[in-house]
């Protein structure tokens, strides 16, 4: 009975195969493709399912990832803003009112304008004090030996404060009169004076020697240096332009004197200085390295010959005509005629009365 049973399995199992066969043959016959039983048909809509299946379970994960993204920009943003506002309140107490003169300060307000006084409409920067400053105690600190933390060396820095914050704001105010005035200064005019001074062996024998030496009495680079006499010539060059009745002064000493009028009559005449009881001679000899006179009257006494006298000479504090009366060698005796120029401050005292000065420090 059993083994009827059984090839009555195997018959029903043999037919099932044939139908199976004869099924699948038509469907390749119909063009239809082949699909095993037991594995799901793969259509556009099956792959949507299943895409949205994996999708679904990522979210899981990148929803909290977006969030923690979000807070970490918001906690970013708040540590920005808390250093920034941390930084300027510490600036602000460091420079205004503790009046720091650090070096990292002085960087600061390098790179940051802040202001350190008002004149007129135009603002100050602190780096501009600092910069006067720094340069008077690096010398006393270095070549003086001073201690600023001393009652004395505390007094001393108080005075140099308050004269690079006078100097500053003097200076503001000679460069709105320049402005209006259209006076410059070139960078020609600049190197043109310091090679003049170095001619006369008055900034070390090299460029080595000048640099280090600028380095040690004031803690200055060339370019330090050359932003300082920039200011200087400026000033100069203004009072020259506004001194009027000096300017014709000395050109009517020269006039005389190319009219063959004595150089000491013209001198007792004209001249500012004390020797012109004496026809305006030195009572020196003079020469290259002679720091009584200033560079630009020694360099024009040297392009001279005896008897010779110069045109209107401007040293930046004075007009002068100087005459060679002779020389010895290297040496020479000499005679000048000055006219002084007006303090500078005369016309800036006169534009502050016009313009007033509002300074955020106290000194």
């Amino acid at each position: 009975m059993q083994t009827h049973i059984q090839r009555l399995q195997t018959k029903i199992h043999l037919k099932n195969m044939k139908d199976k066969i004869k099924r699948a043959l038509k469907r390749e016959g119909e063009g239809e493709p082949q699909v095993s039983e037991g594995v799901p048909r793969i259509t556009n809509e099956t792959v949507a399912a299943h895409r949205e299946e994996v999708l679904g379970k990522a979210r899981k994960y990148i929803y909290p990832l977006q969030h923690s993204k979000h807070k970490v920009v918001i906690i970013s943003t708040a540590i920005s803003i808390a250093v920034v506002l941390s930084f300027s309140i510490y600036c602000t107490v460091a420079l205004y009112k503790l009046q720091s003169t650090s070096g990292f300060l002085y960087r600061v307000t390098q790179v940051i304008p802040l202001p350190v006084a008002r004149s007129g409409g135009h603002f100050i920067s602190y780096e501009s004090y600092l910069f006067e400053l720094r340069h008077y105690t690096h010398y006393y600190t270095t070549q003086q030996k001073l201690d600023f933390k001393s009652s004395a060396g505390k007094q001393q820095l108080a005075d140099f404060k308050r004269r690079a914050l006078d100097k500053v704001i003097n200076d503001s105010y000679v460069k709105q009169i320049a402005a209006d005035k259209r006076i410059t200064v070139s960078d020609r005019e600049v190197d043109d004076q310091i090679t003049i001074v170095r001619n006369q062996n008055r900034l070390g024998s090299s460029d080595k020697v000048f640099e280090d030496v600028l380095k040690d009495y004031w803690g200055w680079s060339l370019g330090d240096f050359k932003r300082s006499l920039r200011l200087e010539l400026l000033s100069q060059k203004v009072v020259a332009t506004l001194d009027v009745s000096n300017v014709q002064r000395a050109d009517t000493a020269l006039a005389e004197l190319k009219g063959g009028a004595d150089f000491a009559a013209v001198a007792k005449k004209y001249s500012d200085d004390i020797t012109k009881d004496n026809g305006g001679e030195y009572g020196y000899p003079i020469d290259k390295t002679s720091r009584n006179l200033s560079a630009a009257a020694t360099d024009a006494l040297y392009k001279l010959k005896p008897g010779q006298y110069s045109e209107v000479v401007n040293t930046g504090y004075a007009l002068e005509i100087v005459k060679v009366l002779e020389t010895n060698g290297d040496k020479i005796r000499a005679a000048h005629i000055v006219m002084n120029f007006k303090d500078v401050n005369s016309y800036v005292n006169d534009l502050k009365d016009k313009k007033k000065t509002r300074s955020y420090i106290s000194v």
